[in-house]
């Protein structure tokens, strides 16, 4: 069994996240209460102590909002038409996420937000401090700022996985009662460039180690040197949404992309319901689309179905149905609250790889990479030849991507990116397409500007 299968104006709601520590034997990140120092103390006259849990904090903070009943993955799952939520108390699962439209207030269509920013800031406060912090070597500085600009650049691409062309605030840094204004889609990407590369310059200068307690989701990522490959993977994700994908080959041997090793090698979110934070994608109001299972092929020289699915996904104890959908399926992967998510692991640098070797001219390398994953992970047998044209080979990495990321936020970005959102399916002829989330009212409003805002409007 795999490991896959086990606001912005708001500063005072980022102290909890400001006063996490690591502790426990295995590493997992607690969030104790260091009786909620100010903001401008921490910032002009920060302690050891305090830097130390501002960092580790930003770790926590980066798995808030993404295994919620209304976080990252269930939304996107739901509408990138990989899972139902079916719960009799809530028909909204139905009626705003696949019959529409998405209101721009609430936790669906105005969701997916301020955890990201909370963290964002999170981490401008943290560097705001260092410029203040003693007893930092020269080195540990340089981690630390690196460490910090990794996950800042993180959250951004969560923001504007969501917003897509209705952009999003990137200026997050100032007066936060002078809210940033929006910018569009390229400038945020560009943002996440600086960013990643600006993370790069300060790991590189960041020394042995890192001068705070990391928790297990990044073992293997717990030096400034290691953890330079995770930021260089993110990178490459990066540099392949923007469909940079000269730039994006270059950056691969730069990453912990092994094509002998473990596909489940990687980074993860790491959840404990002790530690106030549980994985709730576990809950019983998940289910799996049974399209799943019926469109994926069967393993080389069997009738056993692809791999993937038979680990993924089985039958759900509580069959339902509601307003026109129903499912009989549940996933596998999250069994309990304290199920790993993964961050970016080798399969998917893998699946990456190939379409970037793709869209290079290294076809025959494409179809190695996308040929390893279908035996490796789904005990396929191998695609004979070459795709005549890139629409069919888009085809072939679609479906495997489809099933090597099931249900972990991926299958409706990348169907949007191809430009292919209409081939997710409707079980019911009304139901919509959601092309991207609004820009929350309270966002608009903030700004003095009609709601919706949205610039992709």
């Amino acid at each position: 069994m795999t490991r896959r299968m086990i606001g912005m104006r708001r500063p005072l709601a980022l102290l909890a996240v400001l006063s996490a520590t690591a502790a426990g034997a295995c590493g997992d990140l607690t969030v104790p209460d260091y009786n909620n120092p100010a903001v401008d103390e921490f910032v002009n006259n920060p302690t050891p102590g305090a830097v130390r849990a501002a960092a580790t904090g930003l770790q926590i903070g980066a798995r808030l909002g993404l295994t919620d009943r209304t976080g990252y993955v269930a939304m996107l799952g739901v509408v990138g038409r990989e899972s139902y939520i079916i719960d009799s108390s809530d028909p909204r699962y139905v009626s705003e996420l696949l019959q529409g439209p998405l209101s721009n207030s609430g936790a669906f269509g105005a969701g997916m937000w301020t955890p990201r920013y909370a963290n964002i800031r999170g981490a401008n406060l943290l560097l705001a401090a260092l410029e203040n912090a003693e007893g930092f070597t020269p080195a540990e500085m340089e981690a630390i700022r690196g460490w910090a600009k990794t996950f800042q650049a993180l959250d951004f691409l969560l923001v504007i996985n969501t917003r897509d062309v209705n952009g999003a605030p990137i200026a997050v840094e100032g007066d936060v009662n002078a809210p940033a204004p929006f910018v569009g889609k390229a400038a945020v990407f560009q943002h996440i460039v600086a960013l990643l590369e600006q993370g790069r310059t300060h790991l590189q200068a960041g020394g042995a180690s890192f001068p705070f307690s990391i928790g297990r989701g990044l073992s293997g990522f717990d030096t400034p040197q290691t953890f330079l490959q995770l930021n260089r993977a993110l990178r490459a994700r990066v540099a392949v949404y923007m469909g940079d994908y000269a730039g994006a080959v270059t950056l691969f041997p730069q990453t912990f992309l092994n094509t002998a090793g473990e596909l489940d090698a990687g980074a993860y979110h790491t959840y404990a319901s002790s530690e106030g934070q549980g994985n709730d994608l576990a809950n019983e109001f998940n289910y799996a689309r049974p399209a799943l299972v019926t469109d994926a092929e069967t393993q080389a020289g069997s009738t056993a179905l692809d791999r993937r699915v038979l680990q993924k996904i089985g039958p759900h104890p509580s069959p339902r149905s509601q307003q026109g959908v129903s499912s009989d399926k549940a996933f596998l992967m999250y069994p309990d609250a304290s199920a790993d998510l993964p961050l970016i692991d080798n399969e998917e640098l893998i699946l990456l790889r190939a379409e970037a070797r793709w869209f290079t001219g290294n076809k025959a390398g494409a179809m190695a990479d996308l040929n390893l994953i279908r035996a490796e992970a789904g005990g396929l047998a191998p695609i004979a030849g070459v795709p005549a044209t890139d629409a069919a080979f888009v085809d072939l990495l679609l479906k495997e991507r489809k099933y090597s990321l099931m249900f972990e936020g991926h299958r409706w970005i990348d169907a949007r990116r191809f430009g292919r959102l209409d081939t997710l399916g409707r079980d019911v002829s009304t139901h919509v397409i959601v092309p991207r989330w609004a820009i929350p009212e309270s966002e608009c409003l903030a700004r003095g500007l009609p709601s919706p805002c949205d610039l992709g409007a």
